[in-house]
């Protein structure tokens, strides 16, 4: 299959499985599509049991692996998801819980990280599955970061408080790249592939966090200028929306080549943009058409990402031999989860307050998507990719569909908005 071929195979079975949830289902979109795509998966595994001759799901499965879901979502998809979500962020509201957010982006994912890495080592052990610490980390370093295409979907069904929507958004934008950031120090640890094919030492990790993380954030902030500045000279839409467009793809170019976070730049600039610039360089015009493409565009590829969420199952194989493995990766990721959230908000609410039950709806609402099922693509062949992999998809499949469609129920039990409760 060609690249023209895929893409038509994959929006039209996102158009068509879109239109069969919306019409019979009736799921919020992409946890419908997620599971439609799970059924089909299903039903073509099933029909290799019956006609074993057609080899339907070797077919099927071939043509996933042409599209490499771990270079077409870290390398393409991620940087328009991002952008698309960070625009629509107000940078005030996201101002105001500014200690929260950060905290539970950094902290929040090195306890994450940590705790999940410790637990399923020991799992692993138990299992008979003997690996390193240093690979059972690079499975907590992936599955850690709460996925920012699966969270903003999310709070389109669910209605919060604005400050706790900002905290669940900024902190699903910003972990992202931290999380990514982690995961390259903790493979580099495992595969022993630090500075010059040496030794990854204390040196090699400052320089990594020191040259993606804030390098990422000031490329952001360089490259959201200059487009803002161009934008203000101007008032044509269709000029202003290529700006955004070509902003979006020249700073993640550019901080590739630089080995800086792609994911944090971009995040930077389409807060810019969407706060600074929709205030100051965008007419009321250049607006609604700049919001309006920006909204198709996350419409389209989170479809097309849910998708392949759904369908990677085929990729992942039926191999049942890792399944209790799987299983167990579900509440250890939760229950890292938890801590990993309760302990920054602890030590903020000293000096500040959050919601009622902030911590339950945090860790609740902490879903894992596309980026940790690429990164664990991305892992070299080897025995440890195998188990990451089966534990991955469970933990993902899990967060989407079971703490997708009762987040709503638990939001709802606070009753946010039938009395002004905070605490």
């Amino acid at each position: 299959m060609n690249l023209f071929e895929i893409a038509a195979l994959l929006i039209g079975l996102s158009a068509l499985f879109g239109f069969i949830n919306h019409r019979f289902v009736g799921l919020p979109h992409s946890i419908g599509l997620v599971i439609i795509a799970l059924l089909a998966s299903g039903a073509v595994l099933l029909a290799d049991l019956v006609m074993p001759s057609a080899d339907l799901a070797g077919v099927v499965e071939t043509g996933l692996r042409h599209i490499d879901l771990a270079a077409t979502l870290m390398n393409g998809m991620l940087s328009l998801l991002l952008f698309a979500g960070a625009v629509h962020v107000d940078l005030d509201e996201l101002a105001q819980r500014k200690w929260a957010i950060t905290l539970m982006a950094s902290l929040g994912v090195l306890v994450s990280t940590v705790l999940i890495g410790g637990a399923m080592w020991a799992i692993l052990d138990l299992a008979g599955l003997h690996i390193s610490f240093a690979w059972a980390l690079v499975f907590g370093a992936l599955i850690s970061p709460t996925d920012p295409v699966a969270v903003l979907g999310l709070l389109k069904t669910v209605r919060v408080p604005p400050l706790l929507e900002a905290k669940i958004a900024g902190e699903s934008l910003f972990n992202d790249g931290v999380g990514v950031v982690v995961f390259t120090v903790v493979l580099a640890l495992a595969t022993g592939g630090g500075a010059h094919g040496g030794e990854f030492g204390g040196l090699d990790i400052a320089e990594l966090f020191v040259g993606e993380a804030l390098g990422g954030a000031v490329l952001g902030i360089v490259a959201g200028y200059i487009a803002y500045a161009g934008m203000r000279r101007i008032d044509e839409h269709n000029i202003e929306v290529m700006i955004t467009l070509a902003l979006v793809f020249v700073t993640y170019a550019v901080a590739l080549r630089l080995h800086l976070s792609g994911p944090i730049a971009v995040v930077i600039a389409g807060l810019f943009i969407g706060n600074q610039g929709a205030r100051f360089a965008m007419s009321d015009n250049t607006r609604e058409h700049v919001f309006q493409f920006w909204e198709l565009i996350d419409e389209i590829l989170n479809s097309v990402l849910f998708l392949l969420i759904g369908l990677e199952v085929l990729v992942v194989g039926a191999d049942l031999v890792h399944l209790p493995l799987a299983l167990a990766a579900i509440p250890v990721a939760l229950g890292a989860r938890f801590v990993s959230v309760a302990i920054p908000i602890k030590l903020l609410s000293l000096r500040e307050r959050f919601e009622v039950g902030a911590i339950r709806i945090l860790t609740w609402g902490g879903l894992r998507g596309g980026i940790s099922v690429a990164l664990a693509l991305s892992l070299p062949e080897g025995k440890e990719k195998s188990a990451i992999l089966a534990a991955t998809y469970a933990v993902v499949v899990f967060s989407i569909i079971v703490q997708g469609l009762t987040m709503k129920r638990l939001v709802g039990r606070f009753n946010f908005f039938g009395a002004d409760r905070e605490g």
